[in-house]
């Protein structure tokens, strides 16, 4: 299978070298705004798989792949989706879609029909834990959910560049949290109540409200339901890279992320868990989820499942972070179809 890659910063050539690890992958065709970030990853994989450097998106698409990846900056996402698919190829795009809501629904719009070979990165669906939570909320072993809880705390801010054009925490990071929910639980969310803070400001001299944006946030969801989800995030948890998730029922509950690498430290006496090392960055705590990601983008290449993560999918994350911006700047709970409208 030949592959082609678009976008080689930090994401992209993590993606490159786990693509040379796959079996099916034969050889990658690589590109990036930046020449010596093509020459560098092809560098770096090039022992690996056979790596041809293109010298622009237009001439990857024309190079003969099979199906194309996209993980360059989200502002050339649209663009990039649309001219995939006009190529008929099947296409992996990093989320979102958009960094803007009503571009994103134009594109959606734009390309329906001719979406179904269309994956959007959200590698929590690939977890082991996650999966396993999904499958025991389908068995109905839990009973009837009452709360879910879900975390992502980054161990450090990104660098104020990102921070600019990341569309905001919730956007950009609790948007995860926001496709697990959806997608374990099987419910959607029918309402949004968020607040958020900047401690940090006036700490450390940080710069996420001239964004503005802010360095921590909680949201409530309220799903179709009846049960309640409630989102935590955190730019700033210097003990690690955390993301759990737990679903409390009628019958029992069970909770993704309780394994030795939780951030967390434990003041009980005698308690050694978790034993550690903590989990440091996303890349260690989801690696085997990334690899189970694009081998699931080679199999809709090749035609032998659906995507596993749809463009509808990522519209309905990415409306739940709409509302949580609005709720956020606004101080009131918002319907999710006030947005939709």
């Amino acid at each position: 299978m030949r592959l082609g890659l678009i976008g080689l910063g930090r994401i992209g050539a993590f993606h490159a070298r786990t693509l040379a690890e796959l079996d099916r992958v034969d050889s990658l065709v690589i590109t990036d705004a930046l020449p010596s970030a093509t020459a560098a990853v092809a560098e770096a994989v090039g022992s690996l798989v056979s790596t041809e450097p293109a010298d622009s998106p237009e001439k990857l698409l024309a190079s003969g792949v099979d199906g194309v990846l996209i993980a360059a900056a989200t502002n050339a996402h649209p663009e990039l989706l649309a001219a995939a698919v006009d190529a008929g190829l099947p296409v992996f795009c990093e989320k979102p879609i958009s960094g803007d809501i009503a571009e994103a629904r134009a594109l959606a719009e734009r390309i329906a029909g001719r979406d179904e070979r269309v994956q959007i990165g959200y590698p929590r669906r690939f977890d082991a834990g996650y999966t396993a939570a999904r499958a025991a909320v389908a068995s109905g072993e839990l009973g009837w959910l009452h709360t879910i809880r879900a975390t992502t705390l980054d161990p450090a801010p990104p660098p104020p560049a990102y921070v600019a054009v990341s569309g905001g925490i919730f956007r950009d990071c609790s948007v995860h949290d926001f496709d697990a929910v959806r997608w374990v639980t099987g419910r959607e969310v029918v309402e949004v109540y968020a607040v958020g803070g900047n401690r940090a400001d006036s700490l450390e001299g940080a710069s996420f409200s001239a964004v503005p944006d802010v360095d921590s946030a909680a949201v409530v969801l309220t799903l179709d339901d009846g049960s309640l989800a409630l989102v935590s995030n955190t730019r700033y948890n210097p003990r690690g890279y955390d993301v759990r998730l737990e679903l409390h029922g009628s019958r029992d509950s069970i909770a993704v992320g309780l394994d030795d690498g939780l951030p967390l430290r434990s003041v009980e006496p005698g308690v050694t868990f978790p034993a550690g090392p903590a989990h440091s960055f996303f890349m260690d705590r989801l690696a085997p989820a990334f690899r189970a990601e694009l081998a699931a983008f080679t199999e809709l290449v090749a035609g032998t499942r659906p995507s596993p993560c749809t463009v509808a999918d990522a519209m309905e994350a990415g409306w739940i972070a709409e509302a949580a911006t609005l709720s956020l700047r606004e101080h009131r709970p918002v319907r999710l179809a006030e947005v939709k409208a």
